[in-house]
């Protein structure tokens, strides 16, 4: 039974435990010598780490993915904990309990799939509707659909990320279209649910969560058209425009093409999904780098990716 969780981890501990080897890096000091820097990973969080010694034999033994039995010490460098491991070895997943491993979502992915299934009740377009029904009648969509992350790391980074981000994204592009007139809500709510439909084969999430192969290569946005397409060869008289606007948004939600998006948002629906996305990704991934702050101050370390300092606040607010 694992009995250390990498966010209980403090500097000056002794760790004797199984984590996921997330990341295995070779690296070379100054005089030559091989060194690995490595990720190791748990439902809380990731701890970098350093083996120095019998460095070739490890990189051979072990593998990013693999579960492994380490033992080390905690200190600080650079202001993050670091482990300097002693010994690190695989250890067999069959007396592995995976809810250790990944980290879920707080909320009950039942009732969330629930509301999303009564919220696209609301839909009074016909086609649309039989749309999304064909997907809730694919229980292999619906159990990737459920489990499936929203990201590796920035936001919705655990099993039931991608049902969690949907749903919010889905409930905002709702109170937005009733503010603006003239907005094709049926269309927005639809592709609003279907945006991010291709990360349920963009990430592999067993044992840890990572790219797929067809993720690294095709892309959560390629593979989200490519589900849209098979879907729509069993919806009769299906509006082709209607089919080509869906795929827009899928395809430029991202907003530009430097974060992703083949092409930019070019319909009021397709701009609104892009915000829409982005408030709920955003404020969900500094809601998480704030809740995994424990530093006692008033504001957060650097966010690197967001170049900036958070403030903190009323920590407790962020539970609700």
């Amino acid at each position: 039974m694992k009995k250390q969780f990498i966010n209980s981890i403090k500097a000056g501990d002794i760790v004797d435990d199984i984590f996921v080897l997330s990341e295995k890096n070779l690296a070379q000091k100054k005089d030559g010598n091989n060194f690995l820097n490595i990720s190791l990973s748990d439902k809380t969080g990731v701890i970098k780490g350093v083996v120095w010694n019998n460095v070739d034999l490890i990189t051979a033994k072990i593998s990013a993915g693999d579960f492994a039995h380490v033992k080390g010490t905690v200190s600080e460098y650079r202001g993050s904990l670091q482990l300097i491991i002693k010994n690190i070895e695989t250890y067999s997943s069959e007396s592995i309990n995976p809810s250790d491993y990944l980290p879920k979502s707080r909320h009950n992915r039942d009732d969330m799939f629930e509301r999303l299934l009564k919220f696209t009740k609301t839909i009074k377009t016909l086609y649309l509707k039989n749309f999304l029904e064909a997907f809730w009648n694919d229980d292999e969509f619906v159990s990737g659909f459920k489990t499936a992350p929203a990201a590796k790391r920035m936001h919705h980074a655990y099993i039931g990320g991608l049902l969690e981000h949907t749903l919010s994204v889905a409930l905002l592009a709702d109170k937005i279209a009733a503010h603006y007139k003239g907005i094709d809500r049926d269309l927005l709510i639809t592709s609003a649910i279907l945006h991010d439909i291709g990360k349920i084969r963009e990430f592999n999430y067993k044992v840890k969560i990572d790219y797929s192969d067809e993720g690294r290569l095709l892309n959560h946005i390629v593979i989200g058209v490519q589900m849209v397409e098979e879907k729509l060869k069993n919806i009769k008289n299906f509006p082709d425009e209607q089919a080509l606007l869906i795929k827009h948004m899928i395809v430029s939600h991202h907003g530009t093409r430097d974060f992703g998006s083949p092409e930019p948002p070019k319909t009021i629906e397709a701009v609104l999904l892009n915000y829409v996305d982005e408030i709920d990704s955003k404020v969900n991934g500094i809601r998480e780098f704030i809740a995994s702050e424990d530093t006692g101050n008033k504001w957060t370390s650097f966010h690197r990716l967001l170049e900036r300092f958070f403030y903190i606040g009323n920590k407790e607010n962020l539970t609700n």
